[in-house]
């Protein structure tokens, strides 16, 4: 959901502790996996912890140690070390099926088999698959229906497929379990945006703003509001201010790229 001001969309990330940053094939800001996962898990151990642990260091050494532990019977918690292995190093369409697989034989409790199909959600958009992204996401609140962030994440699915009126009505529902959640806010005044309601829009980032003053993806979506408006210079503060907060990530990406956009003049976009 996030817009340059040429009208041009990426996919926004949902706020996970603990993930990845990722793009699709096409550099285009992607979703993020969460590894190591965090409760519930789908395993115990230490051979589960020691695995997991050796993604961020060692991809390699984690999925060889996870065809070893598998082999000797590791089960799921081999498969799933395995899985995020495979999206780590760069391959999420492998990752995200080894992941759903895992997810629909698993005897692991409903919340831990709902956490596997939202990991495949995510794999799935670095993959550039939001239509396979979104059907996991849906198997996934199968289980958990009131998890706000599926529902985040089911959302950034479907607007991706620009299915902006499913995207406000996850984000409603997320923010109906948690009301504070400003990662749903500022993504449903993009939806809201998108839909070309414009109050609307602007009320969830004012929202936003009042529960974080200081939030890069609110200050990326109010510079697009007021570019709208032909604020020029107020969006320019607003991007500015973001490349600050987040000189190293796709929002400050986009913001530099909106910034460039609005230097080069209606002529030139």
């Amino acid at each position: 959901m996030r817009c340059g001001v040429n009208g041009g969309d990426g996919l926004i990330a949902a706020s996970r502790a603990e993930s990845l940053p990722a793009t699709d094939s096409k550099g285009t800001p992607g979703k993020e996996v969460s590894t190591p996962p965090g409760p519930p898990r789908i395993a115990q151990g230490g051979d589960y912890d020691r695995c997991l642990a050796m993604l961020s260091t060692d991809p390699r050494g984690a999925a060889a140690f996870a065809d070893a532990w598998e082999a000797t019977g590791g089960g799921d918690g081999a498969t799933h070390c395995r899985a995020l292995a495979e999206i780590t190093l760069g391959a999420p369409e492998k990752g995200a099926e080894t992941m759903e697989t895992l997810a629909n034989v698993s005897h692991g409790q409903a919340a831990a088999r709902a956490s596997l199909y939202g990991q495949a959600d995510q794999a799935w958009l670095m993959a550039g698959e939001p239509r396979r992204a979104f059907g996991a996401a849906t198997l996934a609140l199968s289980l958990t229906p009131d998890d706000a962030g599926l529902l985040v994440d089911r959302s950034i699915a479907a607007a991706s497929l620009e299915r902006y009126d499913d995207a406000v009505d996850d984000l409603t529902r997320a923010l109906d379990v948690d009301p504070r959640r400003v990662d749903a806010l500022v993504f449903r005044g993009a939806a809201w945006r998108h839909l070309d309601q414009m109050g609307l829009a602007q009320d969830d980032i004012d929202r936003a703003f009042a529960l974080d003053p200081e939030n890069a993806d609110a200050l990326l979506e109010r510079g697009i509001l007021r570019q709208r408006r032909g604020d020029r210079e107020g969006a320019r503060r607003d991007w500015e201010h973001a490349i600050v907060l987040a000189p190293n990530n796709a929002t400050g990406d986009l913001a530099q790229q909106n910034l460039a956009l609005l230097e080069a003049g209606p002529s030139r976009r």
